[in-house]
């Protein structure tokens, strides 16, 4: 049963670090889970109170940053809600109409139709498509490394 439990945590600590990557793939969470899974499987005795308010506070900050960084980066580069809410729209169907290329095109041409939308300028609508991207990707990094430090605390907490 360990080795089970082993094998079903690694690949929830993948498919996490790959949501960090792809928004669909439920990142935060399938590393939480990861941590039950190895309670369930292995044990639970490792895991006190301060393991699972810093994990629990990190998801949440996942959460709340995720969004945040996002609607920063199109309101820095001027955009509205029309575009946060594009660039949101666009970056969960952009990947599957676009599969190659629609994890960068659709944020930046979902925030490029919800301010052409709203009647503003072509050129204020690409810079508020550029923001999107830079908002996507800095989401990335803050998730990448805020998942990055949940699987280390868990590892240094186990072992």
């Amino acid at each position: 049963m360990e080795i089970a439990g082993w094998i079903i945590v690694i690949i929830l600590f993948v498919v996490g670090m790959a949501g960090a990557v792809y928004p669909i793939l439920p990142g935060a969470l399938a590393i939480y889970a990861a941590f039950f899974v190895y309670g369930f499987f292995i044990s639970f005795q490792p895991f006190g109170f301060w393991f699972w308010t810093i994990q629990t506070i990190i998801v949440v900050a996942l959460f709340v940053a995720d969004y945040a960084v996002s609607a920063w980066g199109v309101k820095k580069y001027g955009g509205s809600k029309a575009s946060i809410w594009g660039s949101t729209v666009g970056i969960l169907i952009g990947p599957f109409v676009i599969p190659a290329f629609g994890l960068i095109l659709g944020p930046l041409l979902g925030a490029v139709i919800g301010e052409l939308f709203t009647g503003a300028s072509l050129d204020k609508s690409l810079k508020a498509g550029l923001g999107a991207v830079v908002g996507l990707f800095s989401s990335m990094v803050v998730k990448f490394l805020l998942q990055g430090a949940m699987i280390l605390i868990f590892i240094l907490w186990v072992f």
